[in-house]
Order: structure tokens, then sequence, then C-alpha cells
């Protein structure tokens, strides 16, 4: 399987502007969001990437790029009709290729040199299938994510054979349908914002809108996809960070500052700001 196009989708009316903020990366550089997930790709060794954004936005997300402008190509959602929709943008631009996808509202950060995309790609190229990539996430964040149900690859402690996809389950839907062996209790397989996909996605994705009034989720297809051919989904060594979540900037670049060059002074100065609201809030209960 020769993976090299990308498909970044940018275009939620509430999540399009993420990728514009920046972040300071782990050499003390400062980014956007974009150049950031940019750099992911790039990582993994792909050579072409579509970009899917709201109409009006090309502009901004120019700019924000960077030196990474010519690698782009930028497809409008010009409507919002939901996540499926946008992922079907960029229909042309795949082709018949398999392609890696990843939302625009995720950073990623490895846990050694080799980056997730590459991790993804590389289970991808071994099974000869779509890989989704997940992670092991509390009950209470189910809201926030679709999560997998499944078993055990043979041999394999990180990676599984998807029998079912649910688009952001309840937790009573989850414990019935989305169990996995050896998981914590409370935890679930939850999508990492990031996927190997084979052109029966899109076809799937097109099929289901072309049938629905309401919008399709990538999980609807993923759900259909693990009835028609082999789906795996594969836990790497490595985190996401939901920059679309409450403090979830704030979270992502401590994580980036923490695992980068200036680890100690971040540190030092969290421990300073630790003590001081802590004091504060001594010396108010002191008063009242």
């Amino acid at each position: 399987m020769n993976i090299r196009k990308a498909v970044i989708t940018a275009a939620s009316p509430d999540q399009h502007t993420l990728p514009l903020q920046r972040l300071v990366d782990r050499e003390g550089q400062d980014k956007t969001a974009l150049q950031l997930i940019v750099e992911e790709v790039t990582g993994a060794g792909i050579e072409e990437i579509c970009l899917v954004i709201r109409s009006g936005d090309q502009a901004s997300y120019e700019q924000a790029a960077g030196e990474h402008l010519g690698l782009l190509r930028f497809v409008e959602q010009t409507a919002p009709r939901g996540y499926g929709d946008a992922l079907l943008r960029a229909k042309d631009f795949v082709g018949d290729d398999p392609f890696l996808h990843l939302v625009g509202d995720h950073l990623y950060l490895s846990e050694g040199d080799t980056c997730c995309a590459r991790q993804l790609i590389d289970v991808a190229r071994e099974h000869e299938c779509a890989v989704s990539a997940v992670q092991a996430t509390r009950e209470n964040k189910l809201p926030d994510f679709g999560a997998v149900g499944g078993s055990h690859v043979a041999r394999h402690t990180d990676l599984y054979e998807v029998s079912r996809v649910i688009e952001k389950p309840t937790p009573t839907q989850a414990e019935q349908e989305l169990i996995i062996a050896g998981l914590r209790s409370g935890y679930y397989l939850c999508f990492f914002g990031m996927h190997v996909l084979t052109p029966l996605v899109v076809e799937t994705l097109e099929h289901l809108l072309s049938e629905s009034d309401r919008r399709v989720t990538l999980s609807d297809a993923l759900s259909l996809l693990a009835q028609r051919q082999r789906y795996l989904a594969a836990e790497l060594k490595g985190s996401r960070y939901n920059i679309g979540a409450q403090y979830g900037l704030l979270i992502a670049q401590l994580a980036l500052s923490l695992s980068g060059r200036d680890r100690d002074q971040i540190l030092t100065e969290l421990v300073e700001l630790l003590a001081t609201r802590t004091g504060d809030a001594t010396s108010r209960g002191a008063t009242v």
C-alpha cells in the first residue's frame, strides 16, 4: 500500500479558526497549529496535501501555512454540511489512492523519534488495509469522539480488528457495545483524529450522503467499512490533543513545552505559579 497523499479537514464552522492559532513547538519556535499539523504529515513521507476549508478562509490559511504553502492544495466546503461531506470534497484529489487523513483541530505528540502519522502509515502498509489511530480515553470524554469496539489482533497488544464504530456514544452504549478486553474499567478506544483510509471509504461516504438528508460522519462510513473489508485500529506511541476542547490549546501547549527544549524553564514557572495561587487562596481563606 503506497500512501503519498493526505487530506486535512478544517471546515467546521465552530473549529475552522483553530489551525490558525499560534503555539511554541518543542524547539521553542513560534508556529501555527497548521504548521505543526503539516509537519506531522510531511514527517510521514507524504508528498501531496489537500486542505478542506470554509469558503473565504483561504487567505488566512495561506498566511498560516508559512513555508509549507507550496505543499498545499485548497478545496472549499461551500456550505456547512458536516464532516462526511467535508472529507468528500477531497474526492478528486485522492482519486483511487489510499490516503492519510487528519482533522485540523488535533495536535499530535510522539513518545519517540517516529511521528504518529508515520507509525500509522507503517501499520497500514504492513496489513494492507484501512487503519484508524485510537487512544484509550476516559468515559467522561466520550461526547467528544467517535469510538470503536472489536478484538485484539493475534500477537499484537496495540492492534485491534474493528467490528463496531459509534460516533460520540453515550456511556451506556459504550458499556454495551464497545468493551474491549484488557482496557481499564471506564476507558474506551476513541479516535485519535488520524486515519489511513481506502477509496472504499470515499465511495461509502458518497453513498450515505446520497441516501440521507442528515449530516453524515466519518464514523458512519467506517461502521459500514468494518462489515465490508478488513479494518483495524491501532494505539500509537504518542498522544493526541484536541485544541477545540475547553483549555485544549493550553493543554497542548503545556504538552509541547514539557517535552521540549524549555522543559525545565516551564516546570519552574509552573511551580512558581502554583505556589503563588495556593498562597493567594490560603490568604483569602484566612481573611474570610
